[in-house]
């Protein structure tokens, strides 16, 4: 793929509507058919929403996810989901998030359900733009085996949470190799525990575990992966430094490197000219854990302190992380606004 320059492009997850998060907390009253209408439903507006925006990379907004990772889950053999959460009250955190037993060997024989999101995607775009759809691509996002492996329980086959990695990293593995075959030109390999804990572990591993999940598909579509201090409910999970993955991350087999900047007043921000050397470097230029809207002026004036460090070809701007913990009202201003921004800057080169 040609690089385009400051090209536009999101994470991949999109807020719910509103009546989704409802029927969510009520499936049972829905029957198979009502709840495949709703998906199709939400997904149509999550691409509409984008291309309303303008923007040059769009996905199907993760609408059929509850979560971005523990969704997977459903299509894994030998997990016993925990039913309820360890902590209830008080201020959302990630200690609300319950962690879940392995009871058999992890398999995946149905897949892990991208491809069917993927070709959901492709239908809904096609029908929502028709002959311009070249114009637009289509983006799956998929998480890596480490993130995956984060609330599995260790057990007697699977001793630690490395051992679990390898277990789940063939999955991922075939997962992404059967997007390839359907089509699909870009993928992001999400793996934020990674940068989350990248400070505590040895990078180096982490980098060897990537890169041979992804060995089979590199240089067969645009591969990136999103570099994330974690967005439970706005909030972090990791010290927000990126200096522990570097050097080391520029050996990570892909196109694009995704790291947040806006949320964290760009600190750092030199780190992209050392990925723009090897990589394209993807910027979150907008704040998903703030409500203030950036406007278009504000955007522009970022893209082009990003030009100081990186050329065009190689930049991407991107929100900060997925947008599945703000509200759409926000979200749908906040792409909106990194859209006309970065066409400011893009105008002018």
């Amino acid at each position: 793929m040609k690089p385009q320059p400051l090209r536009t492009t999101v994470i991949g997850s999109y807020p719910f509507p509103g009546w989704l998060e409802f029927a969510c907390q009520n499936l049972g009253q829905f029957g198979d058919a009502d709840r495949a209408e709703m998906v199709d439903d939400a997904v149509a507006i999550a691409v509409k929403d984008q291309l309303d925006a303008g923007l040059d990379v769009i996905t199907d907004g993760e609408q059929t996810r509850l979560d971005f990772n523990l969704s997977f889950y459903g299509f894994i053999e030998g997990i016993e989901l925990e039913s309820a959460p360890p902590r209830r009250f008080g201020p959302p955190a990630h200690d609300q998030r319950g962690k879940h037993k392995v009871i058999g060997e992890l398999r995946a024989p149905r897949g892990l359900g991208a491809v069917e999101d993927f070709e959901r995607l492709k239908r809904t775009a096609q029908s929502a733009i028709g002959n311009q759809q070249s114009a637009i691509t289509l983006k799956a996002s998929v998480p890596g085996p480490y993130t995956l492996s984060g609330r599995l329980l260790p057990n007697e086959q699977y001793k630690n949470r490395w051992e679990l990695t390898e277990a789940l990293l063939p999955l991922v593995r075939g997962e992404l190799e059967a997007l390839v075959r359907a089509g699909c030109t870009e993928i992001c390999v999400d793996e934020p525990s990674m940068s989350c804990y990248a400070h505590r572990e040895d990078p180096t591993r982490f980098v060897n575990i990537f890169n041979r999940t992804v060995e089979a598909v590199a240089e067969k579509c645009h591969l990136s992966t999103h570099l994330c201090f974690g967005n439970y409910k706005g909030r972090a999970v990791g010290p927000r430094r990126y200096a522990p993955m570097f050097p080391a991350f520029l050996e990570l087999h892909v196109d694009e490197i995704h790291v947040e900047m806006a949320s964290r007043e760009f600190a750092e921000l030199e780190v992209i000219a050392e990925i723009a050397k090897r990589h394209i470097a993807a910027v979150g230029i907008v704040d998903v854990k703030s409500y203030y809207i950036e406007t278009p002026e504000d955007i522009a004036t970022r893209v082009r302190a990003c030009l100081k460090h990186a050329p065009p070809e190689k930049l991407a701007f991107a929100p900060d992380c997925g947008l599945s913990q703000t509200a759409r009202w926000a979200a749908k201003q906040k792409l909106a606004s990194m859209v006309a921004g970065v066409a400011q800057v893009r105008a002018l080169i």
